[in-house]
């Protein structure tokens, strides 16, 4: 069933964006790259009902339309984006295709995140910004960015504020405001926990909607997903969109999502690792339909090749695109009876035409393994202590002489 209140082929509002479908891609760090993301909205489009059964354009003409989700950025570095660093303004080259372009951005210091949105919406490199207050990896919390932030309200709050400042007024003369939207998890660790105070302070500095991963920092991936947290944040910002994150795997994890915790939509990370395909399955299921991809092996290996093609145009360097692919190779192939020699080979691959070599030596006419193919994906880890800066929880707020040490940090994570 769907989540209290919703039909199926619902819509969902960020300001004055709509998503005919209400999924999001997470991004991830290293895998959503402009190819990754096309892939996994192609797929995602073909999800979606019959062009007759399809629900209209709601918005304002005008305003942007994604009728199949929204496929965010890798996250990018405010002071690298300031910098116009190359590999930075490579990261946020838009998905050829996408109707609706979106940025997720990560800062500590509420100018420089200012001055990045204004760039990102004033040159029309985005339709929709999303902050980050979620990322747990050691090199940004411990210099009080992604997870550790919301600890300290003062600054969580000016980040946000500066940030739907600045869009709306680089937004005067597009027709539309570009939406920011806050991206966070439960807190630091279940002693600190952040998502209630921090989602009703985004929602008074004007966030469009607010993303919850259901587990701490300390748990960083591991454990299960705290489902019933995401229902506690929406009903404390009554008014504004809640999006959940964690633990969804396909489409039925999504709905029983939505219908459990009455959230308004959902962000799909590592479940779509090696299977950009889920998003047909998550798009027909979001619009009432049991359409369902399960593909022979034949089929994963055009949807690799194509990957391959598409990093090549996107690098314009064989040999780097296909390193990027490595990376996918054990995923796509996850429950398909290949050999660990041929998973070596692929592992291994540095051309196109090695790639089709070492595809044209599988047995393509595998069938799709069932469960083996499906369920958790990518690396969980375990759980660990945060790291953070020093007397970082002394309070909830942070001294000025500290401020200005926070201005700097972003160069430790500069260049995207």
């Amino acid at each position: 069933m769907l989540a209290a209140g919703m039909t199926a082929g619902a819509t969902l509002a960020l300001g004055e964006v709509t998503l005919g479908t209400p999924v999001v891609l997470a991004p991830m760090a290293g895998v959503t790259s402009p190819p990754f993301r096309r892939l996994c909205r192609e797929a995602g489009m073909r999800g979606l009902p019959a062009p007759a059964g399809h629900p209209g354009h709601p918005a304002e003409a005008g305003a942007p339309f994604a009728p199949a989700g929204l496929y965010v950025t890798e996250m990018i570095t405010s002071r690298a984006l300031v910098e116009r660093t190359p590999e930075t303004m490579r990261m946020i080259t838009p998905d050829a295709g996408d109707p609706v372009r979106s940025v997720q951005l990560y800062g500590v210091d509420p100018d420089t995140v200012a001055a990045a949105v204004r760039i990102l919406v004033e040159e029309g490199w985005a339709d929709h910004v999303d902050l980050n207050f979620g990322c747990p990896v050691p090199k940004v919390t411990r210099r009080g960015g992604g997870a550790a932030l919301p600890w300290k309200q003062d600054l969580f709050r000016d980040i946000v504020g500066a940030a739907v400042r600045a869009a709306g007024r680089a937004s005067r003369g597009r027709g539309h405001v570009v939406p920011v939207t806050v991206k966070m998890r439960l807190g630091i660790d279940d002693d600190h926990l952040t998502f209630l105070d921090a989602g009703r302070a985004a929602a008074a500095a004007g966030a469009a909607a607010v993303a919850l991963h259901a587990r701490t920092a300390a748990q960083y991936y591991a454990g299960a997903a705290r489902w019933e947290a995401i229902a506690q944040l929406k009903d404390a910002v009554p008014g504004v969109p809640v999006l959940g994150n964690g633990d969804i795997w396909s489409a039925e994890d999504a709905l029983a999502m939505m219908a459990t915790t009455g959230c308004d939509g959902v962000v799909v990370g590592r479940g779509c690792q090696g299977r950009p395909w889920v998003f047909t399955d998550l798009v027909a299921a979001l619009h009432g339909r049991p359409d369902r991809v399960r593909p022979p092996l034949s089929e994963v290996a055009a949807v690799m090749r194509r990957h391959a093609e598409l990093l090549v145009a996107h690098f314009g360097d064989e040999d780097r695109a296909l390193r990027e692919l490595r990376k996918h190779t054990a995923w796509y192939l996850r429950g398909y009876a290949v050999g660990g020699e041929a998973r070596h080979a692929l592992g291994l691959v540095s051309s196109l035409a090695d790639l089709d070599a070492r595809l044209g030596a599988l047995d393509l006419d595998l069938p799709y393994p069932g469960e083996a193919a499906e369920g958790q994906r990518g690396r969980a880890g375990s759980p660990r202590t945060p790291h953070l800066p020093e007397r970082w929880l002394e309070s909830r707020t942070v001294a000025p002489a500290a401020r200005a040490a926070l201005a700097g940090a972003e160069l430790d994570v500069s260049g995207g």
